[in-house]
């Protein structure tokens, strides 16, 4: 079986996260390792660093790691997260949440590479709803 890019959620809210995170399993993503690391470790709005790293582990299966953040801090915090453990193979993208989370999956389960989960994910910025 080939490795899939997995794909973490950073949110400040936790049911934010796993919400979507549900989401992306009911549309096929039971091979693509996804993690959600949503508030912060009191439960409360926010985000959390060792969360996030929590979760780059999770969705760590060898085949890259891409980071979706959905604003401000959730950026920051999963930017220092890579800057104190950089590593090549994972990026944090900048992309619509739910949109580029779905692109990203989609990809990822029909055995995109790190480099085509990433192109599918920043394109879903240019995807008009209607």
């Amino acid at each position: 079986m080939t490795k899939s890019v997995g794909i973490v959620l950073v949110s400040h809210s936790a049911e934010l996260a796993a919400g979507l995170k549900v989401m992306l399993a009911q549309i096929g993503s039971d091979s693509v390792p996804v993690a959600a690391a949503g508030g912060t470790t009191e439960g409360e709005v926010g985000t959390s660093y060792e969360l996030v790293t929590e979760a780059i582990a999770r969705a760590d299966h060898g085949a890259g790691v891409v980071i979706l953040p959905d604003l401000g801090s959730s950026v920051l915090t999963a930017r220092t997260a890579l800057q104190d453990r950089p590593r090549a193979d994972i990026s944090v993208i900048d992309a619509p949440f739910v949109e580029g989370a779905v692109a990203a999956v989609v990809t990822a389960a029909s055995g995109g590479d790190l480099d085509a989960v990433i192109a599918a994910t920043q394109e879903a910025r240019h995807v008009p709803k209607f």
